[in-house]
């Protein structure tokens, strides 16, 4: 039976050697590739990148192939290269796209084809429909071109990623670099195994500031954690080196160095809505940068506060880059922000774990407090509020009936509702301005459940109430 091959929230990922072959690879290249060719750009680039899962080297060279096959050239990378810093080749190089070979955050069982459009950013339902649409049955129906042939005739060329990255950084304004290097801070970092490794010991040598990493070599089966997803308990060693090496900081890089973690310099995890609104804050208030901002469905209202105070708008899409993305070329946004701890800024809309912790560095740098002093600050302007997130496994057979139960009036009777919202999953917008969310993952068979909520005494509750409608 021919397998189908569903894009979800960021592409496609599969569980190595099972489903995701070389042969289903080579097919969704040939998808993309007929994507590109449809909408005139034969001829053109395409940035192929890779993370350090299993054998994602040899899957980034196979997409080549088959892009050179189709009358399209690839840029490959010279290495495993973070997801942002791919993002900013496309544009560098002005490319018509990107194939990107990760599986970001999943565990190690998995890797994923990710793609990308001319901004850098991730491509829009439409365009991944069309993409889906043109992925052929048959292996036979792929064309490709022999990597040596190719290679030797200019149409797949390795290159340096890097370089036009760190560039960018500081020609365009996003950072100084030097004032952070010169701060004398000590700064943990947790590469989890991934393309984050190397980068910030990179960006901040040369001065005062010290760089310590942990998890920072090759090693597809991601020891000490479950996965390379920036949130306990896969953190809980990098939390814990944090303490004894007594840093000012933890930053957290996932596997794929799009997401961004933070740890403070007691051990505790500042988590992903946290950090949103801390780095709104920065660039609002520290910066004085000012725009849209975008938020997902179940991103925190914190930035609705802080949005208040500096008198920008907020747009909510659904969740996942796909819809955020195109938001933030459409408005001209500032920032774009999800629950998972991604964060997008002008003027590539592609997350950046890299440029997020260097953010967080030069916040620190600028005020002369450690990472929790800067949540701190923000509480004190906004208040606090407490989320959490929890993901319960179920059987894709359910799908449908959990989802007829969560909109009953069976249980919605027994909440005080100000509404449900539909949009992307279901919402429960309580009276009390907390919110209950559910909603099925779109890469694995897993519902996740979350809640934010001012009073920390009814976190567990609602999380617990959750857990218990989908069980």
């Amino acid at each position: 039976m021919v397998q189908k091959i569903k894009f979800g929230t960021d592409g496609w990922r599969g569980f190595i050697a099972e489903d995701y072959t070389f042969d289903n690879v080579r097919r969704c290249a040939q998808g993309f590739a007929s994507y590109m060719l449809s909408i005139g750009k034969k001829g053109q680039w395409i940035v192929v990148g890779y993370d350090k899962r299993f054998s994602s080297e040899h899957f980034a060279a196979a997409v080549a192939e088959v892009l050179a096959g189709n009358g399209l050239k690839a840029y490959l990378t010279d290495g495993a290269t973070p997801t942002p810093v791919i993002a900013y080749a496309v544009v560098d190089k002005k490319a018509a796209g990107a194939v990107n070979i990760t599986a970001s955050h999943n565990p190690p069982t998995d890797n994923g084809f990710k793609v990308r459009n001319e901004t850098g950013g991730a491509i829009d339902p439409e365009g991944l429909k069309q993409i889906e649409g043109g992925i052929p049955d048959d292996i036979k129906n792929v064309k490709r071109k022999n990597y040596k042939e190719a290679e030797a005739a200019g149409e797949i060329v390795k290159f340096d990623a890097a370089t036009p990255y760190i560039e960018h950084l500081t020609r365009d304004g996003l950072i100084d670099l030097q004032p952070i290097k010169d701060a004398g801070l000590t700064v943990m970092v947790d590469a989890m195994w991934g393309n984050g490794a190397g980068w910030f010991p990179r960006l901040l040598a040369g001065g005062k500031t010290r760089v310590m990493e942990i998890h920072n070599e090759r090693n597809p089966s991601f020891p000490e954690m479950k996965r390379p997803e920036p949130i306990q308990p896969n953190i809980d060693v990098g939390l814990k080196a944090t303490v004894d090496n007594k840093a000012d900081v933890l930053l957290i890089t996932d596997g794929d160095a799009d997401r961004c973690g933070i740890g403070d310099e007691n051990g505790e995890f500042i988590n992903q809505m946290q950090v949103y609104a801390i780095l709104a804050y920065y660039l609002l208030e520290i910066r004085g940068w000012r725009g849209p901002l975008i938020k997902t469905t179940t991103t925190t209202q914190m930035v609705d506060a802080l949005a208040n105070i500096y008198k920008v708008p907020v747009h909510t899409v659904k969740i996942g880059f796909k819809y955020a993305a195109p938001k933030m070329v459409l408005i001209d946004a500032l920032m774009a922000g999800e629950e998972s701890g991604s964060y997008a800024f002008r003027p590539v809309p592609e997350r950046d774990g890299i440029l997020a912790g260097l953010f967080i560095l030069d916040f620190m740098q600028k005020t002369g407090l450690q990472a929790g002093g800067l949540l701190k600050k923000v509480e004190s302007i906004i208040g606090k509020y407490y989320f959490k997130r929890q993901d319960v496994s179920i059987n894709e057979s359910r799908r449908k009936s959990i989802q007829d139960l969560l909109v009953s009036n069976d249980v919605t009777k027994n909440f005080s509702l100000s509404g449900i919202d539909q949009t992307d999953g279901v919402k429960y917008n309580l009276s009390n301005g907390d919110w209950l969310f559910f909603r099925f993952s779109g890469t694995e068979p897993v519902i996740r459940i979350a809640a934010e909520t001012k009073d920390e005494n009814k976190l567990d509750e609602l999380i617990t109430t959750g857990v218990k409608l989908v069980s």
